[in-house]
């Protein structure tokens, strides 16, 4: 039985993930799949009653007492250190060593994307998430000083870089696609871009059958606004598959649809949709609960659910190019009304089946 966390964390977070919670129940149910769904209270109501963010025994739980986790939004205003979140997110990735970040972002109509000749496409982006300028080791001297230094290492390793292109290969490989390219910016930054462009031509020679390319990271900036078309699958270091995600997500329909996996695979799966936890709209009913929706279909992937998570992907794209969605989509729909008729998309589907 998979047992998964559920974590709402902040703001329009803990809207997202009750609706979420209704089509996890939906489909376990039509399924016939025995989910364990476990609530848990971290955030930043946590953190302001008691002065905790997460214990090193609760991270011990979420690893080995849970498959998977499910998390809404992490943000607060009354945090302004955003320490809270720190804590949750980055620790559960590097405690649980959830190397791989997935970001899946389908665009299937052109009227979703801002760019003007866009064509219907699909951009798979795995971003390595443990290494990188995202460890946290630097420092600083003389702050507040016109002398002040400050120091942000990027930490890269053999182990790290080759276990992430491995992954983007192995997919493309299991999913039937032709391309993978490798962003970095090796033209300056030498010694960690050297590291990346030799292991990524090692893994490339194994799979001869895949076209293999390399491009700097500004310039695929600019590629994914011009032709994304072009690109299939794409591997990149932590920083680097960070903005271009969020770029590739942009111009797939907006940050609101995007989903996210965390994973190490054959261990454990953190899920999170991208948007933030928007303070400004939340108990509103204005969030878009999509993102939240197609992590569940992410999660039904991971655990070797893929029809389902295909007929999850199918009810959300049948919402929003319907129109029935939230009023960041050009819908007039609550949170609740959305899911709702995501829900009934889904029961029409399984009807079909039957």
């Amino acid at each position: 039985m998979p047992r998964i966390a559920l974590i709402p964390g902040d703001g329009i977070g803990v809207e997202v993930v009750r609706e979420a919670r209704r089509v996890i129940e939906f489909v376990a149910e039509a399924e016939g799949i025995d989910f364990e769904l476990v609530d848990w209270d971290l955030g930043a109501d946590r953190f302001l009653r008691d002065g905790i963010t997460v214990t090193d025994e609760e991270f011990r739980s979420l690893d080995e007492d849970h498959d998977a986790v499910l998390l809404g939004a992490l943000g607060d205003p009354r945090v302004p250190s955003n320490q809270h979140a720190k804590d949750i997110l980055l620790g559960m990735r590097v405690k649980l060593d959830l190397y791989l970040n997935f970001r899946p972002c389908v665009l299937l109509s052109p009227e979703f994307s801002p760019l003007k000749s866009a064509q219907p496409l699909r951009l798979e982006i795995f971003r390595e998430n443990t290494e990188g300028e995202y460890t946290g080791m630097g420092g600083a001297i003389r702050e507040g000083t016109p002398a002040e230094v400050a120091i942000e290492e990027n930490i890269a390793t053999r182990l790290g870089v080759e276990r992430i292109v491995r992954a983007a290969f192995e997919f493309a490989e299991s999913r039937g696609r032709s391309r993978v390219t490798l962003v970095d910016k090796a033209n300056v930054m030498r010694y960690v871009g050297g590291l990346w462009r030799r292991v990524f031509a090692e893994i490339a020679s194994e799979h001869p059958d895949i076209e293999a390319d390399a491009m700097y990271v500004d310039a695929m900036a600019m590629d994914l606004v011009r032709r994304p078309e072009r690109y299939q699958v794409l591997v990149a270091s932590n920083l680097f598959g960070d903005i271009i995600s969020d770029l590739a997500a942009e111009i797939t329909g907006g940050i609101g649809m995007a989903p996210s996996a965390n994973i190490h695979p054959g261990r454990n799966a953190l899920f999170e949709p991208v948007h933030g936890s928007a303070p400004d709209i939340a108990g509103q009913g204005k969030a878009n609960p999509v993102g939240a929706i197609r992590c569940v279909a992410l999660m039904m992937d991971h655990f070797g659910f893929q029809e389902a998570g295909e007929r999850i992907e199918a009810a959300a794209v049948a919402s929003f190019t319907a129109g029935q969605t939230t009023p960041d989509l050009g819908g007039s729909l609550t949170t609740t009304e959305t899911t709702t008729v995501i829900i009934d998309h889904l029961r029409s589907a399984y009807s079909a089946r039957a």
